[in-house]
């Protein structure tokens, strides 16, 4: 359920570099995923080389959840949760959206940690599990909006 009981700042300067990076080639693609947004062929058509564009951010953003599992284990619904709420804050563009997700990100993850070491009285709640609690709720809201704007 991912836990950040182990994490130390040793492992916190590891992740910085790499994060930082990863970070910088997302928000220099941010004209192309702005367009990628309007559609694949749109985003053609102005000049975006749309295969390679997925790849790298897919290529990125997996390595990017590959080292921040690497410490801290499986956390669900903060990939899902927190960029929604923050499109709705800062808008689409994604110069704008991924740094703030990012941080947005980070104290969610702060908030969501203090309650589960907080919480029981001598008993570290994995913080996967806060996740869940708030994020399984989010899920379903998502998922009624959706189905109602679609005819099944």
């Amino acid at each position: 359920m991912g836990s950040f009981n182990a994490a130390n700042w040793e492992q916190v300067t590891l992740l910085l570099i790499p994060t930082l990076i990863g970070l910088v080639v997302l928000v220099a693609l941010s004209r192309e995923m702005n367009a990628i947004v309007l559609g694949e062929e749109s985003a053609q058509n102005i000049g975006v080389n749309v295969e390679i564009v997925k790849k790298i951010i897919i290529v990125v953003a997996s390595l990017l959840a590959a080292i921040a599992v690497s410490v801290s284990g499986i956390i669900g619904f903060v990939g899902l949760m927190v960029p929604h709420l923050f499109r709705l804050i800062v808008g689409s563009n994604h110069k704008k959206l991924l740094p703030v997700s990012l941080l947005g990100g980070a104290i969610f993850m702060l908030i969501c940690d203090t309650i589960a070491r907080s919480a029981l009285e001598g008993m570290d709640i994995p913080v996967g599990i806060i996740t869940s609690i708030i994020g399984g709720p989010y899920f379903l809201y998502l998922l009624k909006k959706t189905s109602k704007n679609k005819l099944i």
